[in-house]
């Protein structure tokens, strides 16, 4: 039987149980090892140098645009993968720069993540354009005909960070707002693990990622189709972006296919961090099948102990790796501190999904135990335990 625990992430010390995995993701060892390896043995800038480290860089940082490209199942004849620090900086990039007179309105939608959700409210107001959100149904769907997408610029997740509901119906989603002149832009934060399937191949106008939640070190990552540029001004500039500049003009890089990607790329990029997202998505690759079918028993057995007890109050109404939920009489903080004490990490609060979770669900502060393939049958043996006690 495939030892993940043992293999790939044999740092955890015996007794620790991480949980946290929708905020990062804990890495495999390969992917550390191949961090350390650019700083050890080419060490050097992208794009700017011609000497034999700098060529190295370049190389792989090329790959993984192609990596990433293929794991979304995507093409390069239409989209183009630009690297940023997070999802929120991603999405606040597009949306600052897209250009004013060109749509009607912004939509999103009441279960996002607080990255979507503020970023559309300063974007209505820079734009001057009205702001909609949508409801969600239980199973993360949009009801399309209940909305007008015309000319509108529509923000939403494809897999939430609390419960982790898809976004079922993207497909019909996606030819709404194209055949009504919109653009879609997809948080796919919390979809990249262990959802892609939701979003690959979806010709969305932009996806937003956080390699940090997938298995690889703290990164941004911005899928986008090529014709968006044209629907963009330049307000987020510097190096690495212009081919030639003159007192109060530039020449941008992006105007090259060839060098599109540095339209979302100002200054030094993270290149080790880059390439070791590709050695992320290679590990994932290359995992057996009894590896994701382990982290599917793993919560179905935690989600399953957790829906029989009359005391503990879930928001999720289906099985998913990610599951929110609070105890009656029990201070979730307290509770995650309780967990601490126990080797056991997990995040309490509202996961920056404060509208929804406290505004329209009116629910206590929660408690959200997110696994990943780094967990094992005793992690979840041992979470039961403890929170028998807590609930008896």
């Amino acid at each position: 039987m495939y030892n993940i625990y043992m293999n790939d992430f044999d740092y955890l010390k015996p007794g620790e149980v991480y949980l946290d995995g929708a905020c990062q993701s804990l890495r495999p060892r390969v992917v550390v090892d191949t961090l350390n390896k650019y700083y050890y043995e080419h060490n050097s800038c992208g794009e700017r140098v011609k000497y034999k480290w700098g060529k190295e860089t370049d190389e792989k940082v090329e790959m993984t645009r192609e990596k990433v490209l293929k794991y979304v199942g995507l093409k390069s004849k239409k989209y183009t993968v630009s690297f940023t620090l997070n999802t929120t900086y991603g999405i606040n990039l597009i949306l600052s720069q897209l250009k004013a007179g060109v749509f009607d309105k912004v939509m999103t939608s009441e279960i996002e993540h607080n990255s979507p959700f503020l970023s559309t409210i300063a974007c209505a107001k820079r734009l001057n354009i009205p702001r909609e959100v949508m409801k969600r149904d239980d199973d993360g769907s949009i009801n399309v005909s209940d909305y007008d997408f015309t000319r509108a610029i529509v923000v939403v997740n494809c897999a939430s960070n609390f419960d982790g509901r898809k976004l079922g119906n993207l497909d019909e989603i996606i030819k709404a707002v194209h055949k009504a002149g919109g653009i879609i832009i997809i948080d796919a934060a919390q979809a990249m693990a262990h959802s892609v399937d939701v979003l690959r191949g979806k010709e969305v106008d932009a996806i937003c990622f956080s390699a940090h939640k997938l298995y690889a070190p703290s990164l941004g990552v911005i899928v986008w189709r090529d014709d968006l540029l044209d629907k963009l001004d330049y307000g987020f500039v510097g190096g690495g972006m212009v081919d030639d500049v003159n007192v109060d003009s530039f020449v941008a890089s992006a105007e090259n296919k060839e060098h599109r990607y540095t339209r979302f790329e100002s200054g030094l990029q993270a290149w080790g961090e880059i390439i070791a997202l590709g050695a992320a998505l290679d590990w994932l690759d290359k995992l057996p099948k009894s590896a994701f079918s382990n982290l599917h028993k793993n919560t179905s057995e935690l989600y399953q102990f957790l829906k029989s007890s009359g005391k503990v109050h879930l928001v999720n109404n289906s099985e998913n790796p990610t599951m929110s939920f609070y105890i009656e009489g029990v201070d979730s903080h307290l509770l995650g501190e309780a967990l601490s004490r126990e080797n056991i990490m997990a995040r309490t609060g509202y996961f920056c999904a404060h509208y929804y979770l406290d505004h329209v669900l009116n629910l206590p502060p929660l408690i959200r135990f997110s696994l990943g393939l780094h967990n094992t049958a005793e992690d979840i043996e041992k979470v039961k335990k403890v929170l028998e006690k807590v609930i008896n």
